[in-house]
């Protein structure tokens, strides 16, 4: 038992805390970073997966409620993925009205600006990613899930899969906006209206589409989950126009116990479509 033991903690990889100065949203922004076994020694470089969080949460929720490192680990070690690094940034916290929430461009937020142009670059050289698009994937939960949906729609020729989880994928905008009131809740929901995954989609010319095609997509959403029905009209825009992807119902609703089940899918799903 003793020696098992030893054998399963030195296959163990580890989340660290570290952050980014930005000049773009003129804050500090932390974010956890998964890192295998062995990762100090190997000198190598690694895919990396970005893996995007909810609606009021931070860059703690994958680590501390999903469990990540030791789904990871354990993925790792029966070979059913390669050694990655995972990012988990923060866009968000659960004071909604007063934090900033959300992966794009609003009004004071420019997140997306940041994530392309300080974050992407500054984590993979610091952590030694591969750093192209074969060996790059972006994924995440509600928020998280419309947030990487979007960045692979608008970014193709950065990512090689989305795996979107319970995705919040478009917006009627929110309740009306209180004058004097800095309602960042309103922001956030005025912003994924403004980027809708569907209407992105559904607006697409013939080259659009094509570079679309270049990304493996995965849906994945609850049955009881009451952003189901977006996920299902985004999968048949995609069969319209005829961009492959694969949409998952589960029994399920908008919860932790049905993402525990999806980020087990979701890293295999990266892993077999980063370039060999």
């Amino acid at each position: 038992m003793a020696a098992w033991m030893v054998s399963v903690t030195a296959q163990a990889g580890r989340v660290i805390t570290d952050s980014v100065q930005s000049q773009v949203l003129g804050a500090t922004v932390k974010y956890n970073i998964y890192l295998p076994s062995g990762f100090a020694e190997s000198g190598k470089s690694y895919p990396v997966v970005y893996l995007l969080h909810g609606f009021t949460d931070d860059y703690t929720a994958w680590r501390d409620k999903g469990q990540m490192q030791t789904v990871a680990d354990e993925l790792i070690e029966s070979g059913e993925i390669c050694e990655m690094i995972i990012v988990m940034p923060n866009a968000g916290g659960p004071r909604t009205m007063e934090t900033w929430n959300g992966y794009f461009n609003m009004p004071g937020w420019n997140y997306e600006d940041f994530f392309f142009q300080e974050f992407m670059p500054q984590v993979e050289q610091k952590y030694r990613a591969i750093g192209d698009k074969g060996h790059r994937a972006v994924m995440g939960l509600s928020m998280g899930g419309g947030g990487s949906t979007v960045y692979a729609q608008r970014h193709p020729d950065l990512f090689s899969s989305c795996y979107c989880m319970s995705g919040w994928l478009d917006s009627d905008g929110g309740k009306r906006r209180v004058e004097g009131v800095d309602d960042k809740v309103y922001l956030v929901s005025q912003a994924v209206k403004n980027h809708s995954a569907l209407a992105f989609v559904e607006n697409a010319d013939a080259a659009t589409v094509e570079r679309l095609r270049t990304v493996k997509w995965f849906f994945d959403c609850g049955d009881d989950d009451f952003l189901f029905d977006l996920s299902v009209k985004l999968h048949q825009l995609m069969r319209e126009k005829r961009i492959k992807d694969e949409l998952r119902i589960r029994n399920g609703v908008h919860n932790w116990e049905y993402w525990h089940q999806a980020i087990r899918m979701a890293l295999p799903f990266a892993s077999r479509n980063f370039s060999k």
